[in-house]
């Protein structure tokens, strides 16, 4: 009799235990990325190369369309990780856009509004007038600290090759303090002799990273953006070493959770008919849980973002991402590129 009152005294401890568990409260946000394809507004820069843009190519109907784009981007950009976040992402990088005002016309726009995102932006000396940004919903991110890092390169000329800086932005995400950058890193135009651009990139991402950690050495940092580079490559292997795997990231070492997605097959882009997967978000080993300690934000999952409407059914671009543009028309798509997205979570406090 004793001992089966013992064993009853346990059981039921042993499942106490396990309901209290299971009855933990959790908080997710979402962060995520989208290269925006061209967002350019309407009105000639005279400073920039803006009338290059497919944007300004249309020969008519140039508002219409830029209205219907900025709706298009702001339903998108609204809808990722909502199923598991249930809300629109607190924080978004952004890239191929010409300016400021094309991203608060998104915010204000009738899908994004309600969040009341705010924004962080500076110019680029890039040749085409195209900048990089962030946006952040005030409520949950409180930013401290933003900068822009200039990229520089030259060509074997020594002409110097005008790109998009880096963006830097630190803040509190619930409390908790983060470091986000934002990268649209040079394109592949010029193949192989490209390639020591983009070693630059990711040496500025490497230097950026050093900084924030002289002060902070145990600093979350996330790294986003469209690289122009798979996760295989030099810039990403060699230059900022990064690990496919969680049990091979040591303190300080940088995740690509992307680069196993790569190898499965999975891409957010298509560039001379190859299937590419440009557009990554990576962490420090700080935001990375290997026993399931949610006490505070950690990765819980990444994702590409891509339901059937992003996806082009017919012609030329069957099966690639939905565009905007093609040959001088606008096509009613999207982007070129899918978003991506990683979920962050931690137990409620």
């Amino acid at each position: 009799m004793k001992r089966l009152l013992l064993f009853f005294l346990v059981f039921s401890i042993s499942h106490g235990v396990q309901a209290q568990k299971s009855n933990k409260e959790y908080e997710i946000r979402t962060l995520a990325f989208y290269n925006l394809e061209n967002l350019f507004d309407t009105i000639n820069n005279t400073a920039k190369n803006d009338e290059a843009s497919p944007m300004m190519e249309l020969k008519s109907n140039r508002s219409t369309v830029y209205w219907d784009k900025i709706d298009k981007l702001g339903s998108v950009l609204s809808d990722i990780g909502k199923k598991d976040a249930r809300n629109s992402p607190a924080i978004i990088g952004v890239v191929e856009i010409e300016n400021d005002t094309v991203l608060n016309d998104i915010v204000k726009g009738k899908f994004l509004k309600k969040n009341r995102y705010k924004i962080i932006h500076y110019d680029s000396p890039d040749k085409r007038g195209i900048d990089v940004g962030l946006l952040y919903q005030a409520r949950f991110f409180k930013p401290v600290n933003h900068q822009s890092f200039e990229l520089l390169i030259y060509n074997n000329e020594g002409e110097r090759i005008y790109t998009r800086d880096q963006l830097l932005v630190s803040g509190y995400l619930d409390g908790e303090m983060i470091h986000v950058i934002v990268n649209h890193w040079p394109s592949k135009r010029g193949g192989t002799r490209s390639i020591p651009f983009r070693e630059k990139a990711a040496a500025l991402n490497v230097k950026i990273m050093k900084q924030i950690r002289e002060n902070e050495p145990n600093a979350k940092i996330i790294t986003m953006g469209d690289f122009n580079d798979d996760p295989m490559e030099s810039s990403f292997k060699n230059i900022m070493k990064t690990k496919m795997k969680k049990t091979d990231v040591q303190e300080n070492d940088i995740y690509n959770p992307f680069e196993d997605m790569f190898r499965r097959g999975l891409n957010t882009a298509g560039y001379r008919d190859n299937i590419n997967l440009f557009d990554q978000i990576l962490i420090s080993s700080q935001l990375l849980s290997k026993d399931k300690d949610y006490s505070s934000y950690k990765m819980k999952k990444a994702g590409i973002y891509n339901p059937k409407y992003l996806i082009s059914n017919k012609g030329r671009y069957k099966g690639y991402p939905f565009r905007s543009f093609s040959w001088g028309t606008y096509t009613g798509g999207y982007s070129d590129h899918y978003p991506v997205y990683m979920h962050l979570i931690r137990e409620k406090k």
